[in-house]
């Protein structure tokens, strides 16, 4: 069963561990986060500071958990005026299972209803096609060109979001 858990201090050891798991493999499509946010000291702080962010309520951080097992983090960033940006990320072992659909269905829910977001944007290198299918299937439509870290991507864009966000096949949400 997957869940999205708001983040919270006690993730941290879990959350650090499913970023240097994954590490190379979120590295092929997405920028880098560099050496340092692997650290502990540097983790720790990062972490500190998204649990301030999400305090001021400028951010929404969550982690998305498979039977208890942190599989992948789900987030909205810069809340402002009723807008955020989403972004994500689903560990390889869960890969290619609907998860990550699943997962950003249940935020565009909650981005609604505990937030009272009323659209999301959200951006994805081009060389990162499921990621377009998991933007797409969750009513999110192409707006534009954008780089992230230097890599040519497209900025998607959700607007009018409901209490329910799409349900296509593979989506538990």
């Amino acid at each position: 069963m997957l869940t999205l858990e708001r983040l919270r201090a006690d993730h941290a050891d879990a959350l650090l561990a499913f970023e240097r798991e994954n590490r190379a493999y979120f590295a092929r499509t997405v920028p880098d986060r560099g050496d340092a946010y692997f650290t502990p000291a540097g983790f720790a702080a990062r972490h500190r500071a998204l649990l301030a962010g999400q305090h001021a309520r400028v951010c929404h951080f969550h982690v998305l958990l498979e039977d208890d097992v942190l599989i992948g983090r789900v987030n909205l960033v810069d809340v402002a005026d009723g807008s955020a940006e989403l972004g994500y990320r689903v560990g390889e072992r869960a890969a290619g299972r609907g998860v990550a659909t699943a997962a950003v269905a249940q935020l565009c829910r909650l981005a609604a209803t505990a937030y009272g977001l009323t659209s999301l944007t959200a951006r994805t290198t081009l060389d990162h096609p499921a990621s377009m299918k998991v933007l797409t299937r969750n009513g999110f439509t192409p707006a534009g060109e954008t780089t992230l870290a230097g890599r040519p991507g497209l900025l998607y864009i959700r607007r009018e979001l409901a209490a329910t966000a799409p349900q296509t096949p593979g989506n538990r949400g």
